[in-house]
């Protein structure tokens, strides 16, 4: 695949300093290949949020390493210059609230990414009405965010964050809104994706129902990550 994935190792994130110092993250290590999707579980509290900031260029990791395919993106230190050309061009981000610009319609907030890293409107329209219909969401383009359903809304969302073609993308609660027909179609949208772009994505999850669909999983509890397989089972 021409992705590149993501490798993280021994990754860290202390906050303060001192006696007063906590330890949210302390050793970390997992691997996304491209094309992979994996499961991101643990209890409340146990490090996920704090992971997800840090692999998203939100916050700083105290120690560790992760690449990008070949290229090392932070080596106890970012090692690439400007974080938010990072976010914005290799890092692809689906929360659990869609989101949406309120006052755009369905092609202009899928759209808005591009534009902002300088794609010509036109062309970046283009690219998102692509994207629009692999998702079958393409009848909606010019809907506005307040005419969508919920599984729609979340859809126009997954275009948003695929619309660079990130290497990674990070989905933190993609499902927890939605019934379970609407949950398995969002991931079999995001397996879909993944394969089609190849893709690494890392889903943080507490939802029981698309748990299983994973065919591996990491368990985080008290910083620290531990993988094992999933049961893989089809979505839906």
């Amino acid at each position: 695949m021409s992705g590149k994935g993501i490798n993280i190792e021994g990754l860290r994130k202390r906050y303060g300093k001192g006696d007063t110092a906590v330890d949210a993250l302390k050793n970390v290590d997992m691997r996304v290949a491209p094309g992979e999707v994996v499961g991101l579980i643990g209890p409340s509290g146990s490090g996920k949020s704090t992971l997800l900031k840090c692999l998203g260029a939100v916050i700083d990791p105290s120690a560790g390493r992760m690449t990008l395919g070949d290229e090392a993106i932070f080596d106890n230190g970012w090692k690439v210059r400007d974080l938010r050309a990072l976010r914005r061009d290799k890092i692809g981000f689906v929360f659990q609230s869609p989101y949406l610009i309120p006052f755009l319609n369905v092609t202009d907030n899928v759209a808005l990414l591009p534009m902002l890293a300088g794609i010509h409107n036109r062309e970046a329209r283009t690219k998102a009405l692509e994207l629009l219909t692999a998702l079958d969401v393409h009848h909606r383009a010019d809907a506005m965010p307040s005419q969508l359903s919920g599984g729609e809304q979340q859809r126009v969302a997954i275009a948003r964050g695929l619309i660079n073609h990130p290497p990674v993308i990070l989905a933190d609660e993609p499902t927890a809104p939605l019934d379970s027909e609407r949950a398995m179609a969002v991931i079999r949208i995001l397996n879909d994706m993944a394969r089609k772009f190849a893709t690494a994505i890392i889903v943080v999850t507490h939802d029981e129902k698309i748990i299983p669909t994973f065919k591996r999983i990491y368990h985080i509890r008290d910083g620290v990550t531990h993988e094992e397989a999933g049961e893989g089972r089809r979505y839906g």
